[in-house]
């Protein structure tokens, strides 16, 4: 069974497309106009095993949240649309991975109601075009709309481009085993029989 999506995200704010693959080859092609943030989206499709494409055009004159925003909204969509009945699913990813100075741990229930908990302590506001502030209101917009309760925990570092590198990779490699096919499972993983 195929696991894409495709989600268009039209408002007077951004304009968005994502095109999605969970059983992808890791191939990312990402446009959103803020370079940093472009970076790290490839970092979430090639250590997630995801293909993801991405076009954003944002109203960067204002500022980069409603752009970061938008885009975790429909990866999140795209992610729910994606896994469908969620039959046969792990729906449990853990990964914690270190960057140089940083290590952050990131935990995954695809549990159906989304909501991020999360410790950092980023120093550094800008990364680039990227503000700092962005990163846990990106990953609360993809909990949020794909209907996963994450766990983030910054567990050492100081330099913010490894903290939040660090971050996304973590959440990849979560989400790639959280999303993986369980062979012993029998349909939906939950003794509700529904997630």
């Amino acid at each position: 069974m195929s696991r894409t999506a495709t989600v268009e995200r039209n408002t007077k704010e951004t304009q968005i497309k994502v095109e999605l693959d969970l059983d992808g080859t890791g191939a990312g092609e990402v446009s959103t106009g803020i370079g940093f943030f472009d970076h790290m989206l490839t970092h979430l499709a090639k250590h997630g095993a995801l293909n993801l494409m991405v076009t954003c055009k944002g109203d960067l004159e204002v500022d980069a949240h409603h752009t970061v925003e938008d885009v975790g909204i429909a990866i999140g969509r795209a992610i729910a649309q994606a896994l469908g009945d969620k039959t046969g699913l792990t729906r449990y990813g853990f990964s914690t991975i270190p960057m140089d100075d940083a290590l952050v741990m990131t935990a995954l229930d695809i549990s159906g109601r989304g909501s991020l908990t999360y410790e950092w302590t980023i120093a550094k506001e800008m990364v680039g075009a990227f503000d700092s502030e962005l990163a846990p209101e990106f990953f609360k917009s993809v909990c949020a709309n794909a209907g996963i309760n994450a766990h983030i925990r910054q567990l050492d570092g100081s330099n913010a481009h490894h903290v939040i590198e660090a971050t996304f990779k973590s959440f990849a490699r979560a989400l790639r085993e959280a999303v993986s096919a369980d062979p012993r499972a029998h349909g939906v993983p939950s003794t509700k029989g529904t997630l």
